[in-house]
């Protein structure tokens, strides 16, 4: 049931009433209780809100841009947290002993 606004044309105060769409206009005041003098007013209605995390992603997603995003950032986090392969760990002890040997 939406809230509709009111305004009295004899003390000048706004208010506001919820009622169903099919009723009546209201006719009295709420405030002065004067008869015959409110008017209903156009209002611009409420915004839409879009409330909680992922609502974007999941229901309004654009194709193939915010997907191949995702993809190439979870690729790097597990080839960063992959297992190192044993000709990538020679390497790395020859790197580091050539380190040591050119301290000496």
């Amino acid at each position: 049931m939406p809230t509709y606004e009111y305004e009295c044309s004899k003390c000048g105060e706004m208010f506001e009433a919820f009622q169903r769409i099919s009723d009546a206009p209201l006719k009295t005041c709420q405030l002065c209780g004067a008869k015959g003098t409110v008017s209903r007013l156009i209002s611009p209605g409420a915004g839409l809100i879009f409330k909680g995390s992922g609502f974007y992603i999941t229901d309004y997603k654009k194709s193939g841009t915010a997907g191949t995003e995702a993809k190439a950032e979870k690729k790097a986090e597990e080839a960063e947290s992959a297992p190192e392969k044993p000709a990538e760990k020679k390497e790395k002890k020859e790197v580091s002993a050539k380190k040591t040997r050119a301290k000496d």
